[in-house]
This record gives C-alpha cells, structure tokens and sequence, in this order.
C-alpha cells in the first residue's frame, strides 16, 4: 500500500522505514529539508539501534523516499501517518497540539487543491481524548481521521514497530477500519493481536498506559523514601513485590526515575484533561506521580552531597550518563542532566559522560562539561554519579576507576552496579533506598 508519514523524528522515522520493510511504499515528509536529504542518503540524525541498516535497506529497495514538500505526499497518497510533535504547552500542563492541527489542515488544503475527495489521517501522535473527532469537526467531510497510537520504547522502537504487543485503531468508518487492517495485515498474521475501537479509546489507551507506567516507577521510588528512613532495602521490597503475578516486574524499578518526552508530559496532560472534564478528583493522583518523580533527582543531589561533606563548593563531580535512558542519545527532559546541573549551580566542577548523547547535552547544556572518555570525565573526582543505565557502565572496572578518582565514592541511582564489586575495590557505594549499603560489611 501507498502512504506517506508526516515528521519524521524519532518516532516518524522509524514508522516509515518499519512499514517500507513490511513491504508497503512510502514517502516520508519532513518540512526541514535537511533532514529529509539526510535520511534519503541512509543517515537518521538522531541514535536509534538497528535504525541506519534498516533505513538504508529499504531505501535502497525504492519503497522508501523522503521529500520536504507536503505537495508532493498529497499526490503520492490518500493516507498519511501524522507523526508530528505535540509537547507540553509553555503556560499549562495541556499539549500542544499546533503542529498536529497544522499538519491535517497542509494535507487537506492541498487534497482539495489537487481534486482528492478522500484523504484518511492517521493520528500517531500521543494527544488528548476527542482529538480525532475536533478535527473531522475542523477539516470537514472529506476527511477521515484514525487514532494509531505508539507504544515505542527509545533504543527498541524497530523491534517495537514490527514486532509489537498489540496494535490499537480508532475509527470512525468501515474504510479506515479496512484501511489499517490491510496496513497491519503482516503483524496480524505473525500473531500480533490488532485491537479495533473508537477514536477516543484508542486516543486515551496512549495515555492511559504511560500513565500506569509512570505511576509504577513513582510508586516504587516513594518506596525507596521509606526505605530509607526505615532501613529497608528497595530492591528486596520490589523483587519481593514483582514475584506476585498481579503486579509483574515490569517498570517496577526504583532510582532516578523517568523523563524523555513522554511520561512527564502525557501524565500531565491526561491530568489538565482531566480537570478540564471536570474530573479533577479523579486524577489527583497524577500530580503526585509527577511530583514523586521530580523529587528523586533532588534526592540524588543532596545523597552526593552528603558524600562529599555537606558542600559541592570547589569539589569535583564526575556523571556516568546523560540521556534520559540507555540505548538512546535523547537528552529531553533527562534527570542524569537535571542532577548535573543542579551539582554544578552548588558549586562543583561537573564533567559528564555518555556513550551516544553528548553531542546533544552539550547543546542543551552548554555550562556543562563533557567528556568522551569515562576515566576523563571521573578524573580527581570527589564522587562519581551513575545516572543512566548504560550496559557498559555495569561492566567497568572499578578498581581501575578508582586510580583516577580523587575519592573513591560513588552514587549509584539506577540500582545497577554490583555494589559488592565495587566496595571489595575500595568504593563507598550509596544507592537510594538501600541506607544498609552505607553500613560497614558483615
């Protein structure tokens, strides 16, 4: 089938090279031409893995293309994936949905311009519940719009495209319905449960689910708290908790909590939705979500705090990540990033590292420093802070860290080093919501 994908970033892209692999023809839209010149050549502009072989691959087979004209999508299809941004507005926890209702109106200015009667928007962008059905309201009826939600993780968004849990499809007409259904047939036949309902469902699973995940991961780090002021140990309580079948391991993982693009901003637009219906008692609860999350990173501060005796004034800090998780150089909202600078507005002296996202923290965060080397960014450091859960920070070498380190101590707020290894090396290992690591061994 022909389609178009409308923005191509991080989720954009990887629709329109998943869906040309599936064996579909697409054409992917991005209003910057650079960037769609990058991607027509094979090279993605952001770190996705599996991405540049892919993008290549099905570029090289001509069903993929990439084009900065709206144009010419309008007259290579009649279905068009709306990949576009929908962040957080500036004066409120609501979304922005400018670029998405921009991008519908381009498509449907230029269907009537070149006589196309029937055009089918397709909705990937996370945005509030009713969405679909404003802008049908908004465009009028030749248009027919489709909610398809994302549930991409950064760093599996291939394996998350083609081979996901289940694909969700709001519609409003048999069209789209037989439309989505005959674009997913590869995944429906591979065993992928295809769930078909309303616009408005299929809008608020998106933000319903980030929901509940967010909640886990601030539930298990409201844990951590009491953990601490009890003597506790979190990752006793959530293994504990995970082995019972009605609550599962997934996302119950205590430390630094979430950021990135997503959880942050849908929970607090579900949550300004929410109120909006009138149902603010309803989702109080999300603001205490998103509050417990921003606490973990001032948590972070003042444990590394304590560590270098009570001041960060003239102490050298040494950062093990910044992106917002591993597997990514996504740096939007990254609590590795907000601990950094939070550390170095108290005085210290900070140098980062990241596998993949330097270039980007750098940009966001100039003031910082950054280093390409671990050794380098832990050099004379007063105490080391692993904030993002790169595979290779769990392989390092802790006894060779500490011949560069000033002072071996270090703070580990993703819960993944193995604490003996490092204090049989000389660390002194502190991790929040487990106060026995700082007790001598028995």
């Amino acid at each position: 089938m022909r389609m178009t994908v409308i923005g191509t970033g991080r989720v954009g892209a990887v629709h329109a090279v998943c869906m040309a692999d599936l064996g579909h023809t697409v054409l992917g839209v991005d209003i910057d031409p650079e960037k769609a010149t990058a991607l027509a050549a094979g090279r993605p502009f952001f770190h996705e893995p599996g991405l540049a072989a892919l993008l290549r691959r099905t570029v090289a087979s001509g069903r993929l293309r990439f084009t900065a004209s709206l144009a010419e999508a309008v007259q290579f299809a009649d279905t068009h994936f709306l990949c576009v941004p929908t962040p957080q507005r500036r004066d409120s926890g609501a979304a922005d949905l400018s670029h998405f209702r921009a991008a519908a109106d381009s498509v449907m200015s230029y269907a009537r311009a070149c006589g196309r009667d029937e055009v089918l928007l397709v909705g990937k962008s996370t945005v509030p519940v009713g969405t679909a059905e404003r802008l049908v309201a908004r465009l009028g009826p030749a248009a027919d719009v489709a909610s398809n939600p994302e549930f991409l993780r950064e760093g599996h968004a291939i394996q998350d495209t083609l081979r996901p849990e289940r694909v969700v499809a709001g519609v409003r007409t048999p069209h789209a319905e037989a439309r989505l259904r005959e674009i997913y047939a590869p995944m429906a036949r591979a065993g992928t449960p295809l769930i078909v309902t309303d616009t408005a469902t299929a809008e608020l699973v998106k933000l319903a689910s980030n929901a509940f995940l967010a909640t886990k991961i601030s539930f298990i780090n409201a844990m951590a708290e009491i953990c601490d002021a009890t003597g506790a140990d979190v990752l006793t309580l959530a293994g504990g908790m995970a082995a019972d079948s009605r609550i599962g391991p997934g996302f119950l993982v205590p430390g630094l909590g979430f950021g990135g693009s997503c959880l942050a901003k849908d929970i607090r637009a579900l949550a300004t939705h929410g109120e909006e219906l009138g149902l603010g008692e309803s989702v109080a609860f999300l603001r205490q979500v998103d509050a417990i999350n921003t606490r973990q990173r001032l948590r972070v501060v003042r444990l590394a705090e304590r560590m270098v005796g009570g001041s960060f004034a003239g102490r050298n800090v040494g950062i093990l990540g910044a992106a917002f998780k591993p597997r990514s150089d996504d740096v939007r909202d990254s609590p590795a990033l907000a601990v950094a600078e939070a550390i170095r507005q108290r005085g210290a002296q900070v140098r980062v590292h990241d596998p993949e996202a330097v270039d980007n923290a750098r940009a966001a965060h100039p003031d910082l420093q950054f280093a390409l080397e671990v050794t380098k960014a832990c050099e004379q450091a007063d105490v080391v802070l692993h904030l993002t859960e790169w595979a290779q920070y769990r392989g390092l070498d802790p006894g060779a860290l500490a011949a560069v380190v000033r002072v071996p101590a270090v703070v580990d707020a993703r819960h993944t080093l193995d604490a003996a290894l490092w204090r049989a090396a000389g660390w002194t290992l502190r991790a929040p919501g487990r106060p026995r690591l700082g007790r001598p061994a028995v």
